[in-house]
């Protein structure tokens, strides 16, 4: 692996925050996330922050450690936000707070998001940049400066020079400096490399999407795209990225492609969503325009064809908000979940559920750790006031969010 970003090697002698795992068992209704599997009386046991027994309540037998009974709530793997912004605020314009905010205003958006992640049951957050503020999140929560989710992090978005948001990403043009680009978010301790491939018009000379490709595989990262229609999407998933972002239009050939690579795309509606909702919309100062534009957008499913057929030929679709992004605030999932199943790239609730939970989790290439509740998992769990797979609207009453078996909220 790479050297590891300085501050690994700074001594701390006490975490500020040092929350301790409890060895416990929890008993309600659980959804695995293994399949559709459901355990409507059931029971979790947590010792050493890790799962080490899981089954139906009449199996609990005598227990030496303390049971707390959720009365039937529903206890389920933590939540897994794979494409967000933590110190976008989700309430502002995202030009002027790019490039207005402050150093140390980034990091307080970045801590209240944490919090209300949290809070909202995530338990793991893909931070996808655009600058690179999410690397001093990772540290902050690392070291115990502060309570996170845990954080997997690209540091600044790479970028042609005038390309896509070059108001806030890092910008290189030609193959040198797009590997000077990775070396340096490398540097800085990223988990992944993220590019801006498009937006009205096909971004870098192969030259470059070849080089900076290359230059996160070197390094061992995972490489992801922002792409968002058919002639970018094929392109990229042809050159080599791992996983596409937002995604959009797709031809057949393009589609089989995903497939033979297993490249996955991280689905990102809610910021249609949300903003076409007239109330909603007014509340974060949206133009009537745009409410329109965003309306009908959601209105026409023709539109998400692509991503529909390419979630039923078999291409892992995960759940992400682009949360930061105007009203798309860090707490709101369930319009996400709810809207993947209406417009059919989620067959049913369940399965969105498996996107948020252990397809997050394999995107990420944390499954063997987290993602379902099954013995040997760290206890990253949330208990639920009522049943997500009835009504995906329940996870906005998360009661309960451990991490490891650490209660953070």
């Amino acid at each position: 692996m790479p050297e590891p970003a300085s501050w690994h090697y700074t001594r701390i002698t006490k975490p500020m925050f040092d929350a301790r795992a409890v060895d416990q068992v929890l008993k309600g209704r659980i959804i695995t996330a293994v399949g559709d599997e459901i355990i409507e009386d059931g029971f979790v046991e947590i010792r050493g922050g890790k799962i080490t027994r899981v089954g139906n309540a009449a199996d609990l037998g005598n227990t030496d450690l303390t049971v707390l009974d959720t009365g039937g709530k529903t206890i389920m793997p933590g939540l897994i936000q794979s494409h967000g912004h933590l110190s976008w605020d989700g309430v502002h314009e995202l030009s002027f707070q790019s490039m207005y905010d402050s150093p140390e205003i980034r990091a307080y958006k970045a801590a209240g998001n944490m919090l209300k992640s949290l809070r909202a049951g995530v338990t793991l957050v893909r931070d996808l940049g655009v600058h690179n503020a999410n690397l001093f999140a990772k540290q902050a929560v690392a070291q115990g400066f502060f309570p996170g989710p845990r954080l997997l992090v690209s540091g600044e978005s790479i970028i042609q020079t005038g390309g896509h948001t070059y108001w806030v990403c890092r910008e290189a043009s030609g193959a040198d400096e797009m590997r000077r680009a990775v070396r340096d978010q490398v540097k800085g301790g990223a988990d992944l490399i993220k590019i801006m491939a498009c937006h009205d018009t096909l971004e870098f000379t192969d030259a470059e999407l070849e080089a900076v490709i290359d230059e996160a595989h070197r390094n061992r990262l995972p490489i992801t795209a922002h792409a968002t229609y058919d002639a970018c999407i094929r392109r990229v998933a042809e050159f080599g990225v791992d996983c596409v972002e937002h995604g959009g239009s797709m031809s057949d050939e393009t589609i089989q492609i995903l497939l033979d690579k297993k490249i996955p795309i991280v689905t990102t509606f809610s910021a249609l969503v949300m903003q076409a909702k007239p109330e909603i919309a007014k509340a974060f100062g949206i133009p009537d325009w745009k409410v329109l534009e965003r309306q009908k957008a959601v209105g026409d499913k023709t539109r998400f064809d692509g991503l529909v057929r390419a979630a039923k030929a078999g291409v892992p679709i995960v759940f992400g908000t682009d949360a930061g992004s105007p009203a798309v605030e860090h707490d709101v999932i369930a319009p996400e979940l709810a809207f993947m199943v209406e417009v059919g790239v989620c067959p049913n609730n369940l399965d969105a559920l498996r996107a948020i939970t252990i397809r997050g989790a394999q995107l990420s290439k944390m499954d063997n750790k987290i993602g379902t509740v099954e013995v040997g998992k760290e206890a990253d769990l949330i208990v639920v006031d009522g049943k997500p797979d009835e009504d995906l609207y329940a996870l906005e009453r998360v009661e309960m969010t451990l991490i490891a078996g650490k209660r953070m909220h």
